[in-house]
């Protein structure tokens, strides 16, 4: 195996790293979302946080292994490049950013779970937060504009 074929191996890798954390954390946040009693939404939100450890490692390998591949193959400063990297910031920064209600929203749950009580309307807008949705989504759709540019890459 080459160093570059390495280097393309650990990319990839991230990559599917990155996809399976930010699937993993979707589908709870979604699961939690249709739950009712606090119990069950602080339980399935739980595997969340592994997605959200897991987009992390798969981010610093990606763009690590990623950047390693552009100075090899003379495409560091490419416009499809900078592109990229701009849109993978974006969608990383939207999904920290939309996860932070959910986060909450587990913690709160196991807080409400812990002493017995009944769900609470803060938890329902938590839960149903637009914005929170709106950024996660949005992270979703830059991730994908990432992978278009990687597969094409125009002007190479």
């Amino acid at each position: 195996m080459t160093p570059y074929e390495v280097g393309l191996l650990v990319h990839l890798l991230g990559a599917l790293l990155v996809f399976g954390g930010v699937l993993v954390a979707a589908i709870a946040f979604e699961a939690g979302r249709r739950r009712t009693l606090p119990s069950e939404i602080a339980l399935v939100l739980g595997p969340a946080r592994v997605g959200a450890l897991v987009v992390v490692a798969g981010t610093v390998l990606v763009v690590t292994a990623g950047l390693w591949l552009a100075n090899e193959i003379e495409q560091l400063g490419a416009p499809w490049l900078l592109a990229s990297l701009a849109l993978f910031l974006g969608s990383v920064l939207l999904g920290a950013v939309g996860g932070q209600r959910p986060k909450r929203a587990r913690k709160l749950a196991a807080e409400l779970a812990r002493d017995s009580r009944e769900p609470t309307a803060e938890l329902r807008r938590l839960l149903d937060d637009p914005l929170s949705r709106g950024a996660n989504y949005a992270s979703g759709v830059l991730f994908l504009a990432v992978l278009v540019l990687m597969v094409w890459q125009p002007g190479r």
